[in-house]
């Protein structure tokens, strides 16, 4: 007979149990309560009322969903379900078992203020010792709104539905006015099918008037940049007296396109590009990284696809962090952000710009390694600057730790914790999710760099 060891389910504890001895003590379950337990959250608690049944504490809501977040648990149903399985969600929730219900409201209540704690976390990781702003990279990735590209509609197909549904209430309009029904199919309600097709037509006429309102936005937009371009265009002839080659920019189009799109499902989503080739419905989140600790010290999600525009608002973000954090040096990012207006927006703000002024060959030379870098310009434009800055090995060198700065991070949030679509829907509440994420993120970074300390 084997050597095992006995199974028994049946014997009682001999002594109450107790929470804390379920875990090992370097666990990032007890790492995430002692950091939440830093956060200062009475303008989450001051929200209740104190009347009824007792509450779930704030903080233990926010531990179950950040560690959720930072273990790739993301459903209040499943977050529900890891209070009775897993003994670090057990200890969190110190053996309670809110429901899902529970969770999703909280969620959905603080989001917005959950979102002012990531800077708290941040003041936590400071106090640690972990946190050293330097040289940050900025970058963006693209995550799957919660909506299908397949519930999108067009301004094209709207206009062909709404002239379909119009002709159908036409006709059922038709057969009620007449004296004999009986062509009428059986089963046929024309009240209900008239009742039916209005609230259809009156949700396309919703859907056109937001396509219509967001041409005219950027029409606006493109008008103003075809002005610019005009008037640079007009100052090059009054400067050198010769016509510029090529022709003048043409005029943007006035009144929606045919193939503007809104989806039903989530109308502030957009249908993006996305790696690997083809279309999904999307948002654009961005982060900044430190590069030193791989940290996220900014984040935010746009609707835009495009980078270019988003520079500018992410140093404002970097801007308003606490003085005490330090002082980030150098900026990083990829040609994607690169334009005249945003390397100037970097010197402004007292940031020295490395962003990429074109794609790099994926195999240069051993000449165009390590070939001199020409000349220093003499009085440089902050552009120049960088410029030359970026043909220097020492630029090269700053340059290229933007590859293993962001890009890390965006991979394990998304294939490590799973996070490839957004549970919520809308912007502002996607911005509070993304958030959340960087924020748990942060938390589990913050556990690994403290057991290297």
């Amino acid at each position: 007979m084997g050597n095992f060891r006995l199974i028994d389910r049946d014997t009682g504890f001999l002594m109450p149990p107790s929470v804390d001895d379920w875990l090992p003590q370097r666990h990032l379950a007890r790492f995430v309560v002692e950091v939440v337990e830093r956060l200062d959250l009475r303008a989450l608690t001051g929200s209740y009322r104190g009347s009824g049944e007792a509450s779930y504490h704030p903080r233990l809501l926010l531990g179950l969903i950040i560690y959720g977040y930072a273990t790739g648990v993301f459903s209040s149903r499943k977050l529900e379900r890891a209070t009775y399985d897993s003994v670090a969600f057990r200890f969190i929730a110190a053996n309670e078992h809110p429901d899902h219900d529970t969770i999703a409201a909280f969620r959905r209540r603080f989001l917005s203020r959950i979102e002012t704690l990531f800077v708290q976390v941040l003041g936590v990781a400071h106090e640690m010792g972990v946190l050293k702003l330097g040289t940050v990279a900025l970058d963006g990735t693209k995550l799957h709104a919660n909506a299908s590209r397949h519930s999108a509609l067009s301004y094209e197909h709207a206009g062909k539905i709404e002239a379909q549904l119009q002709a159908e209430v036409a006709d059922l309009m038709a057969k009620a006015e007449a004296a004999d029904q009986s062509d009428v199919p059986d089963g046929m309600s024309i009240p209900a099918e008239l009742a039916r097709r209005e609230q259809r037509l009156a949700a396309l006429a919703r859907a056109k008037a937001t396509i219509e309102a967001r041409a005219k936005e950027r029409h606006a937009r493109e008008q103003a940049e075809h002005d610019a371009k005009l008037a640079a265009r007009a100052a090059k002839i009054a400067a050198t007296g010769k016509k510029p080659g090529g022709r003048p920019p043409a005029p943007p189009v006035a009144g929606p396109l045919p193939t503007d799109q809104l989806n039903l499902t989530d109308a502030e989503s957009r249908i993006m590009p996305v790696a690997g080739g083809g279309y999904e419905q999307c948002y654009n989140a961005q982060a900044a990284v430190a590069a030193e600790s791989l940290l996220v010290i900014a984040a935010d999600v746009v609707q835009a696809p495009n980078d270019k525009q988003q520079l500018a608002p992410m140093l404002g973000k970097i801007a308003d962090l606490p003085a005490e954090f330090g002082k980030v040096e150098a900026l990083l990012a990829d040609n994607g952000y690169f334009s005249e207006g945003n390397v100037n927006a970097c010197a402004a703000a007292g940031v020295e710009p490395v962003i990429a002024m074109g794609r790099e060959a994926h195999h240069p030379s051993l000449d165009e390694r390590f070939a001199e870098p020409p000349p220093p310009p003499c009085d440089p434009t902050p552009l120049e600057a960088m410029g030359y800055r970026l043909k220097t090995s020492a630029g090269k060198k700053l340059y290229a730790l933007r590859k293993q700065t962001p890009e890390p991070v965006f991979g394990i949030i998304k294939s490590v914790l799973g996070f490839r679509q957004f549970l919520l829907r809308g912007l502002e509440r996607v911005r509070g999710e993304w958030s959340l994420v960087t924020m748990a993120w942060n938390i589990k970074r913050m556990f690994v760099l403290a057991g290297a300390i």
